[in-house]
């Protein structure tokens, strides 16, 4: 049986290698122990450790490991043989370990529905006790690489992983269209609840990142969701409705099933598109081409852009934000149903300002300078800015104005008889 001269290892795998036990357990006094930086060897005997050698080079020989002679009864000097394993624990400490996990169900903030997520990132690890790392974690394996180190540990590393960062989304109330915007602090509230799992098997986290969260397509749901999230930002970025988009769908499949672009399939489609008007006739069709998101005008009474049906104009209504307590409302609702303040619309996008406010918060216009008494002046019929009545154009835009008899309104520009007090078309008093 041949005696090993010589025990070293140089790592040569693409991936990362933490322990590697030399094949070879034929060993005797004069045998030569290489240990290069950033290494560490331990030599094991009948399931006991007998020693732990540091960079250099070692001579595996009595002096150097008192326990030879307790455990084989070896006399000083000559080549004697023993048994013993040789692990080698690599200590260098690498950042860009990879890790994933999915299957996360998580209320979010955002669309206030369960979203299922997955989250992937990279982390960094440095075995700091390598007599507790072999015993705990590799135990009988001849290597143990960093796919090894992520299936040993990966259940209780996802569990934790998982309710960390849920609990910072709901506890923070970050939601997923915000979150890539808080992965910084994220890894930072991971990482400590990783810290003492770690230290378990001799282990320490040096690093950890999380590098991208996104929508879990692993199953049927998840998939659903990424389309629906998908087509809502596809239509918030044209301009168009659900409804409008099942319109077109139809339309497409009609035209299709006719067999072409020829004039029956366009045929085809527009009856398509009438059909699912629902009885609104033509004017869905014209309505259809509008987009959903038009911002409401006003003169006067609240008129807003929307569908014509017979003539008349159909109000869209809106969301809009409260000047007084920044939180949402409809447009046809005079007051705030969060603190009651009386909604001032702007003439032109229909934002909510305050009564104070000189103009609007949300495009600039000049709004009606606030203070006691009637207010005098005109508005341009255009932008909205003062002009002087009786002005022919706009100083401000250029727009061209009707000349008028009679008292100008100085909220809509309309004109007011001499006999009235208050302006016909908005109520205003004069």
């Amino acid at each position: 049986m041949a005696l090993i001269d010589c025990a070293s290892w140089k790592p040569k795998s693409d991936e990362f290698v933490f322990a590697y036990r030399f094949p070879e357990t034929n060993l005797s006094t004069y045998t030569q122990l290489i240990v290069y930086e950033s290494q560490e060897a331990l030599l094991f005997s009948k399931g006991q450790l007998m020693g732990k050698f540091g960079p250099g080079k070692h001579t595996l020989d009595t002096e150097n490991i008192p326990l030879l002679r307790n455990l084989f009864g070896i006399p000083f000097g000559g080549k004697n043989p023993f048994t013993a394993e040789v692990w080698i624990v690599n200590k260098l400490y690498p950042a860009n370990l990879s890790w994933a996990i999915n299957s996360m169900a998580v209320h979010d903030a955002d669309y206030q529905t369960m979203l299922p997520l997955q989250a992937e990132g990279q982390y960094g690890i440095q075995v700091t006790d390598s007599e507790k790392f072999l015993i705990k974690m590799v135990g009988t394996k001849d290597v143990f690489t960093e796919s090894d180190m992520l299936s040993q540990a990966y259940g209780e590393f996802s569990s934790k992983s998982k309710s960390a960062i849920i609990q910072f989304m709901t506890s923070q109330r970050v939601g997923f269209k915000s979150i890539s915007a808080h992965l910084d602090a994220l890894s930072n509230f991971i990482k400590p609840n990783l810290q003492a799992f770690w230290e378990e098997y001799g282990l320490t986290m040096t690093k950890f990142y999380v590098t991208d969260i996104s929508i879990d397509t692993s199953s049927a749901e998840g998939r659903k969701v990424a389309e629906a999230l998908a087509s809502q930002a596809s239509m918030s970025i044209t301009g168009h409705s659900w409804q409008q988009e099942q319109m077109f769908g139809v339309a497409n499949n009609a035209v299709d099933q006719i067999g072409g672009s020829g004039g029956n399939g366009l045929l085809a489609g527009i009856m398509a598109m009438n059909m699912m008007g629902g009885g609104m006739g033509a004017g869905m069709g014209a309505g259809m081409m509008q987009p959903h998101n038009n911002q409401p005008t006003f003169s006067g009474g609240m008129q807003q852009g929307g569908m014509q049906q017979g003539g008349m104009q159909q109000p869209v209504v809106k969301e809009i934000y409260c000047a007084n307590c920044s939180r949402k409302h409809l447009t046809t609702e005079r007051f705030c149903p969060h603190c009651g303040n009386e909604y001032n619309p702007c003439p032109r996008c229909g934002s909510d300002n305050l009564k104070t406010a000189r103009r609007c918060v949300s495009c600039g216009t000049p709004l009606q300078t606030a203070g006691p008494g009637p207010v005098t002046g005109a508005v341009c019929s255009s932008c909205g800015a003062p002009i002087t009545p009786g002005a022919s154009f706009c100083s401000n835009c250029g727009a061209q104005q009707t000349i008028t008899t009679g008292n100008v309104c100085p909220r809509c520009g309309a004109t007011i008889p001499l006999t009235s007090k208050f302006c016909p078309k908005c109520g205003q008093k004069i």
